[in-house]
């Protein structure tokens, strides 16, 4: 079952749980966690991702298309 993504993200840290709790309580700003990502890094990332799969798929034959396609309905029957 898939995550919803308006939950809260609530960290496993103890400490760190318990300081977004009070912040959350008081109103006040939670102390931001930094991620060590590059920002600039992540956007060519994903501008890469976002045309990857439609590049990809320009790129297929329509026989691998059906392999492939019979290779995901075949995952997703055999899992219980």
């Amino acid at each position: 079952m898939e995550e919803r993504s308006s939950k809260p993200k609530r960290t496993r840290d103890v400490n760190a749980l318990a300081a977004q709790i009070v912040a959350e309580a008081t109103g006040e700003a939670a102390p931001a966690e930094d991620d060590g990502k590059n920002p600039a890094a992540v956007a060519l990332g994903r501008l890469g991702g976002l045309k990857g799969g439609k590049a990809r798929a320009a790129k297929l034959t329509p026989e691998q298309r059906r392999e492939i396609a019979k290779k995901a309905a075949a995952a997703r029957w055999a899992k219980d």
